[in-house]
């Protein structure tokens, strides 16, 4: 298991059930202020996600892999630009 230690607010996505996730997520990335970021920990790669950010928020987040399994993934989601 890694170990892994930040400042970053994060939402461990492991513990939510599965309809719940993408409204908590885009919720949270919504309240971020330009500049501001948080982490997302998943028991999978969140690339779905990735890609419905990217098609409802053109430019507006940044997706940045922090981790990549095989068992924990971790991304850092971060406000480039407001809607």
């Amino acid at each position: 298991m890694t170990e892994h230690t930040t400042d970053l607010a994060f939402i461990d996505v492991r513990t939510v059930a599965p309809r719940e996730r993408h409204p908590r997520i885009f919720a949270m990335a919504n309240a971020l202020a330009v500049g501001d970021s948080f982490m997302i920990i998943n028991d999978h790669d969140p690339r779905p996600l990735h890609y419905q950010l990217q098609a409802e928020y053109p430019g507006q987040f940044s997706w940045t892999y922090l981790e990549g399994g095989p068992e924990v993934w971790r991304v850092e989601l971060g406000r480039q630009a407001e809607a």
